[in-house]
């Protein structure tokens, strides 16, 4: 018998939702919060080194140093996760958000000014567990209620493409919660706005944080969106890191002359500084529609040999330790995974994971 539509709607409309702004029905239990600024956060580099707000990812020094267009996108949290360990069967957060613009025109709030929260499961798997989509600057809301008992680890991704100016985990009264440490060295992603993040639905689901999980490995983002250039200063602030590797995925922001200038000083000024780190350079995805526009196909045709010309001019010379991501098959072959012709849904997020992951493996000696 086929539903019918009255049943149908309500169906529906008795879904549960994701979290948003809305101010939420007040707990039975009283909370404890927690201050997310007082966790060791995974992909915040330099962190003994001062910061105007303790989520802004370059450190203060940075701003006479950098661009000013990328100092202003280093003040959002791209990437920047927070590991805890709590029993409790309920979750909430308490959050301040630096800019009142939660979403644009191609990407949602809970993407752009959300969090985004995971755990390991029972096979040490990372699973999603809970989302919110904020509708105000400021907020405190319930993640997730009715949490399965037991003790388990999990990972709570910030914002993309907002700045926190401060967040807090709530349980109920009662229930254990402690803060892990940062696990090994991050692999550091320098980019663009895809790199940034642009435009997945959740901060879990850009491709750096996809495999941060899939290779167990944390992150660090440094996707500066219309501004990932191979900048010989953020190149210097890179060569402080102790990090797993460096991918250097720019060119979706600069043209062949660019990359022929700016990339064989940034690999070597890397190399100076880091002689056993592994650095992969990635080619400029196409234009999903790059196909039947040839002003498009040209660009990608010419930044893609700059960037192989100097991939090979490298090894020729003999520096040791790079590898290389082809760029034509980023996001597949059918056109369906972007959502202008350029920044990724979460389906070319996960097409890039795919590319990109067994080049890390191989890069850092981990298991196919």
């Amino acid at each position: 018998m086929t539903m019918s539509r009255r049943c149908f709607v309500a169906a529906i409309t008795c879904l549960p939702a994701i979290g948003s702004g809305a101010d939420p029905t007040p707990p039975q239990t009283p909370l404890t919060w927690h201050d997310v600024s007082a966790a060791q956060v995974e992909g915040r580099l330099w962190a003994d080194e001062e910061r105007a707000r303790p989520f802004d990812r370059f450190p203060q020094a940075a701003e006479a140093t950098v661009p000013k267009p990328v100092w202003n996108l280093s003040r959002e949290s791209a990437g920047m996760m927070v590991r805890f360990r709590t029993d409790a069967t309920a979750l909430h957060v308490r959050m301040t958000l630096r800019s009142d613009v939660l979403d644009k025109p191609h990407m949602p709030a809970s993407g752009m000014s959300g969090v985004d929260l995971y755990a390991r499961d029972a096979d040490d798997r990372w699973r999603w567990v809970a989302a919110i989509k904020p509708e105000k600057q400021s907020l405190e809301l319930p993640l997730l209620a009715g949490l399965v008992p037991g003790t388990r680890e999990y990972a709570l991704w910030l914002p993309l493409f907002n700045g926190v100016e401060s967040l807090a985990v709530g349980v109920p009264e009662g229930f254990a919660f402690t803060w892990l440490d940062p696990r090994d060295k991050p692999m550091v992603f320098y980019g663009t706005s895809i790199t940034h993040g642009a435009c997945a639905s959740r901060p879990g689901m850009a491709h750096v944080a996809i495999l941060g999980r899939r290779l167990d490995r944390p992150v660090a983002n440094l996707g500066f969106s219309g501004n990932g250039r191979m900048d010989p200063g953020v190149g210097d602030l890179l060569a402080r890191v102790d990090a797993a590797c460096y991918v250097i995925d720019c060119l979706p922001n600069m043209n062949a002359e660019m990359v022929r200038e700016r990339c064989i000083p940034l690999v070597k000024r890397l190399r100076a500084a880091r002689p056993d780190t592994p650095i992969i350079l990635v080619e400029d995805r196409r234009f999903t529609n790059a196909w039947i526009t040839a002003g498009k196909e040209a660009f990608h045709d010419a930044n893609h040999k700059a960037l192989k010309e100097a991939f090979d001019t490298l090894r020729g010379e003999g520096v040791q330790g790079l590898w290389y991501i082809p760029g034509d098959t980023l996001l597949g072959d059918d056109s369906d995974a972007t959502v202008d012709g350029s920044h990724p849904t979460d389906l070319g997020f996960v097409r890039q994971a795919d590319a990109f992951e067994p080049v890390l493996r191989a890069a850092l000696g981990l298991p196919k």
